[in-house]
């Protein structure tokens, strides 16, 4: 069991930056897959950003790359999502989810939540214009 715990959501203006922190417990944190998703008003769930069990891999949604980055800490069971130049149409709550499959190098399926198997509660980030 896998449970999940999201912080550092808020309101921040249009071009600010935000980090976002998740943190992991019930379970060996490296054995796990970390993605980011995010769901805004009138919006389908859609992928943000997933990193593989020792941070080798990484993949983003095209419209975040080099502004977001994801990162994460073994020690501290932490994965983190720096983002940077925010947009109004980011704001959306962002939910982390752990994936306990095995790695995969299809690197489509990291975009697929239903490949996750925990997830947490979720944090609002809110981009003002």
């Amino acid at each position: 069991q896998v449970n999940l715990v999201e912080s550092g959501g808020g309101l921040v203006q249009a071009g600010g930056s935000l980090r976002l922190s998740c943190v992991a417990s019930g379970r060996t944190f490296n054995s796990l897959t970390m993605g980011w998703f995010r769901q805004a008003p009138g919006k389908e769930r859609e992928f943000v950003a997933a990193i593989t069990r020792t941070g080798s891999r990484t993949y983003y949604k095209d419209s975040v790359k080099g502004r977001f980055t994801i990162s994460r800490d073994n020690d501290k069971k932490t994965v983190y999502l720096q983002m940077t130049s925010l947009k109004p149409e980011e704001t959306a709550v962002y939910r982390c989810a752990a994936d306990t499959s095995p790695p995969t190098i299809a690197p489509i399926l990291y975009q697929m939540a239903n490949r996750y198997d925990y997830w947490g509660q979720g944090t609002q980030v809110t981009v003002s214009s």
